[in-house]
């Protein structure tokens, strides 16, 4: 695994080498799935979808339960302090399947490729109204889920505004 870093200053993780430093990962606890619980059909097993292609913003497509973004919040404020920037954090259930990648839309535009992570970092945002929303793609690329969408309005300092200390007007006091 490999951490790049842009000139921009996003991260970001592959398993390239290109310019990028090792990073050492500690090994997983894997459980494995009995034959029988995905193989065959049980009285307690929730009825499969005729339709996969069909996905509802309510119901992920299998076999997750959950899958949206979990911070920021809905409607929520980003202060001026904050610079236009925003960590993103999904809650995926059960875990992210290895073959599976999620990829981040701000505004409707791809804000990140598709990667295998459930935290994103945006940076530099403008002023205003910016509505998210991540995408869950499967092993071929094809978008399988989108989350609901989530609204973020973001503060920012201006020189404009005569009563902003960072004027420099202001700075006579």
């Amino acid at each position: 695994m490999y951490r790049h870093v842009d000139e921009q200053g996003n991260v970001s993780y592959s398993d390239r080498p290109d310019q990028g430093e090792a990073v050492t990962l500690s090994p997983l606890t894997v459980v494995p799935a009995t034959p029988d619980a995905s193989s065959s059909s049980s009285l307690n097993s929730r009825p499969q979808p005729s339709n996969a292609g069909s996905q509802s913003a309510s119901s992920p497509f299998l076999p997750y339960t959950t899958f949206r973004i979990a911070s920021p919040n809905n409607e929520q404020t980003l202060p001026t302090g904050y610079a236009g920037n925003v960590q993103v954090e999904l809650s995926i259930e059960p875990a992210l399947r290895n073959d599976h990648r999620v990829r981040l839309l701000v505004d409707g535009q791809v804000s990140q490729s598709a990667m295998h992570t459930t935290v994103f970092m945006v940076t530099g945002l403008n002023r205003g109204e910016h509505q998210l929303v991540a995408e869950l793609l499967d092993a071929n690329g094809r978008v399988r889920h989108r989350s609901e969408p989530v609204t973020l309005f973001v503060q920012r300092a201006s020189v404009n505004l005569p009563r902003n200390p960072n004027n420099p007007g202001n700075s006579g006091g």
